[in-house]
């Protein structure tokens, strides 16, 4: 079975528009909420509250189209909290991570109160394109839960309150292995669909990828079926098995290959014999999953900026500028492990 000891609870990422300050009132009480979710102990939620504030504060006060991304680490062991922006970017950036340094009022002091409080914090800017914050925070005996190079976000539709996309991933040896379910159509029904695919998912997460398949289109047969994605990482090398419409593609700071998608089929209503398709990862390539609901097309000419982000910020940049608000959306990306534990 899987290592991780705790897996992220079932419920889509709260995504919250900052567009305006008052926002940041609902940023705060989200992020306490989510932590106390992941059962931080002491002062921490009060933390995380800080945290998405000053995150959502920055954002109301100078980006422009910004959002934050509040949940549970996909891996368990703490919360992370995204900011995303498509704003004038950070001139200054080591002058803005100095503590006590503000350019506004707000509770804390600025980025420099987010780094003192964060467990991880991990920015990228570029001028004129906008700005990626992802912090993380975790128990003090759970550190390093917050330096895994792993990222995932899945969102519900617009108007919608459940998701009927979901994914995992799950540590095992040397090996590392993920999903990403798209339920038939979106609601509740979806969502149902979803959630028993991760049931069946956690059963047995180190089986062998076409085994495991089988297995989904068992447990979804009650269901109104679903696409859905299996990755497995090596040191090294990759493996894909999927049905249906959910996408993988390798990316390096210079290249994006192996573009893959399911072989035809619903799990849970038709599925040929599963096969999978294995490819090499370079060293400091991340390999991605996501849902229809993320916009194909941003593999077309992703700039060096996006091909040059760790897998926390790729996810954040893809659901934030290629999510289609009519779809539920899902993005996962990941790098091998680099030692077993």
């Amino acid at each position: 079975m899987g290592e991780s000891l705790t897996h992220p609870e079932p419920q889509p990422t709260a995504h919250i528009a900052v567009d305006h300050y008052s926002a940041v009132h609902l940023a705060a009480e989200t992020a306490r909420s989510v932590a106390e979710r992941c059962r931080l102990p002491g002062a921490l939620p009060d933390r995380a509250a800080v945290i998405a504030s000053e995150l959502a504060s920055n954002l109301a006060n100078h980006a422009t189209n910004g959002a934050l991304f509040i949940q549970p680490l996909p891996l368990g062991g703490g919360m992370e909290i995204f900011a995303a922006d498509h704003g004038p970017g950070i001139g200054e950036l080591q002058q803005c991570l100095a503590d006590g340094y503000t350019t506004s009022d707000t509770l804390g002091a600025g980025l420099g109160a987010v780094k003192r409080i964060a467990t991880t914090l991990t920015i990228r800017t570029e001028p004129g394109a906008g700005t990626l914050v992802c912090a993380r925070l975790t128990a003090p005996d759970e550190t390093a839960s917050a330096d895994a190079e792993v990222g995932a976000i899945c969102v519900p539709a617009d108007e919608e309150q459940t998701s009927g996309d979901a994914c995992a991933i799950v540590d095992h040896g040397p090996a590392r292995t993920a999903v990403v379910v798209d339920g038939l159509g979106h609601g509740p029904q979806a969502a149902e669909a979803a959630q028993v695919a991760l049931r069946s998912f956690h059963r047995a997460p180190d089986s062998p990828l076409p085994e495991l398949l089988t297995a989904f289109h068992r447990a979804l047969r009650r269901t109104r079926g679903a696409a859905v994605g299996l990755l497995r990482l090596h040191p090294g090398r990759a493996e894909y098995c999927g049905i249906g419409n959910v996408r993988v593609v390798t990316m390096t700071p210079l290249d994006l290959s192996h573009r893959l998608s399911g072989q035809p089929g619903i799990a849970g209503l038709n599925m040929t014999p599963p096969r999978v398709r294995a490819f090499p990862v370079p060293a400091g390539g991340t390999v991605l999953l996501h849902s229809d609901g993320i916009d194909h097309r941003w593999a077309q000419a992703p700039s060096p900026f996006v091909h040059r982000l760790p897998p926390p910020l790729l996810v954040a940049s893809l659901a934030h500028s290629h999510r289609l608000p009519r779809d539920d959306a899902t993005v996962l990306a990941a790098r091998p492990r680099q030692r077993p534990s």
